[in-house]
């Protein structure tokens, strides 16, 4: 049965990339996945555990020798569930109430039309100029907010101003880019980087620091292509943009202003609030989400028309969070846990370093999968096969690169996440974008593929002109 668990988790992977085809939504198959691997680890315990000698097996009886005492069976039982399942599912609850009150925060912010400001700034009707404004808007939204939230932001606006879906499609493409690009340099713009960052894989300064340039050129070299190749100079879109009628026009443009201040604040400032009080960054998206609830609750008592304002409370919103991807996300990280606890992370780990001792050639690598495999799973299972390594001065210049800020974590973040960029399905990004426009897979993969391939090379080489 041991055998069988990483055949269960590729099998996992690939229905979840084929979750259009097989139309089974890719939460059910994640949490499928973690509760078999679990359960084997469970009825398979002795052979995982004391047949193979498990290091962490034998770690937790002599750290609890009254245990140790206890029937063999009894033994597992506190292993799997006090030990194993409950430090990973700590661990896995960071992340999620992390992803959960930035969701949440980003709703309230586009339902009180915060956004939609946007769209005063953006009014030019030059198909190249929109082009860039539209792409450096998604870059650095993607690092505020978080990659997925700008791309559906962004998506909002260009349906207002670029009404010819054939024109928007083009944009709706960039933006995906721009996105992927924009997210990788922040530590809250991708799941992926947020696992990094709270996982302490990596730090919010060096992170920028490092990879800002890199994502840029990312998003410059394929912006640059885009501009000669989509457009002809001097075009102008096809249709005006079209005039919204404001749902709540009762709510004061000063409230929707501060709505959005604090909104934005409350994600770019996590890193800092993290910086300054050594606290886990969930708590501080969560300070920043009850600042935004005081405020609206108090706003929405003096406003005289109680009724059709109730719907945009904070308490009302609630059930807008998207579970299904919360439950996705759970179902990968506890999956990821049972693979590391039962010591198969281990043996891939020991693999790599034998057949591929290059710590960059595999994050570079692991970016070229995560264009056709979800990269979540991917960063997930590669933080489980590398342990952060303490910096000593006896470390060989090999294991340098798997410390904090090391090398191999710093690349990876910048690979994992752009490398989504290379196909439509490559990214959470991409997959919304497809269904919110229906573009087509092979109409993605014949006019940007090639440009986000070449971008993800270019800004590879810059990081390693750069930092190596």
């Amino acid at each position: 049965m041991f055998i069988l668990m990483p055949i269960i988790f590729v099998s996992g992977i690939l229905l979840i990339a084929l979750e259009d085809k097989i139309k089974i939504n890719k939460a059910a198959v994640a949490l499928f996945m973690a509760i078999s691997l679990w359960m084997i680890l469970m009825y398979d315990a002795y052979s995982i555990f004391v047949e193979r000698n498990s290091p962490l097996f034998q770690e937790f009886l002599t750290k609890n020798p009254e245990i140790a005492l206890k029937p063999i069976t009894d033994q597992f039982i506190d292993f799997i569930t006090n030990r194993s399942i409950v430090y990973h599912l700590g661990n896995v609850s960071e992340t999620l109430f992390f992803v959960m009150c930035s969701m949440l925060i980003v709703d309230i912010v586009d339902k009180h039309g915060g956004f939609k400001s946007m769209t005063s700034y953006l009014t030019t009707t030059h198909k190249r100029r929109l082009l860039w404004t539209i792409s450096f808007s998604t870059f650095f939204f993607s690092a505020l907010l978080d990659n997925l939230a700008a791309a559906i932001v962004l998506l909002a606006v260009l349906k207002k101003l670029v009404p010819d879906r054939t024109d928007r499609l083009k944009y709706a493409c960039m933006v995906i880019i721009a996105a992927n690009a924009g997210g990788s340099w922040s530590p809250i713009g991708d799941v992926t980087t947020i696992l990094l960052w709270v996982g302490k894989n990596i730090t919010a300064s060096h992170q920028i620091t490092h990879l800002f340039i890199p994502a840029l050129i990312n998003m410059l070299v394929p912006l640059i292509i885009a501009h000669f190749w989509l457009f002809k100079k001097d075009a102008i879109l096809r249709a005006k943009s079209i005039e919204e009628k404001d749902e709540y026009p009762q709510i004061p443009i000063r409230a929707r202003r501060t709505i959005f201040v604090i909104g934005v604040l409350s994600l770019a400032l996590v890193p800092v609030f993290q910086m300054l009080t050594g606290l886990p960054p969930f708590l501080g998206v969560l300070l920043g989400l009850v600042i935004l609830w005081v405020y609206t609750d108090i706003m929405y008592s003096r406003l005289n028309q109680i009724d059709e304002t109730d719907k945009l409370r904070i308490s009302s919103l609630l059930p807008n969070i998207d579970l299904s991807t919360i439950f996705f996300f759970l179902g990968i990280l506890m999956s990821v846990g049972a693979l590391e606890t039962s010591g198969q992370l281990g043996l891939m780990s020991a693999y790599l370093d034998q057949h591929v001792h290059e710590p960059l050639l595999i994050s570079f690598l692991i970016g070229l999968l995560s264009s056709g495999v979800d990269n979540v799973a991917l960063v997930a299972a590669t933080i489980g096969m590398y342990p952060v390594v303490q910096q000593t001065s006896e470390l060989t210049p090999y294991m340098m690169s798997f410390i904090c800020d090391g090398d191999f974590w710093t690349f990876l973040s910048y690979c994992a996440v752009t490398g989504g960029s290379i196909l439509i399905i490559g990214s959470a990004t991409g997959v919304t974008v497809m269904g919110l426009e229906k573009i087509d897979f092979m109409y993605y993969t014949k006019r940007f593929s090639i440009l986000a391939l070449i971008g993800y090379l270019c800004g590879a080489g810059t990081y390693i002109l750069f930092f190596i």
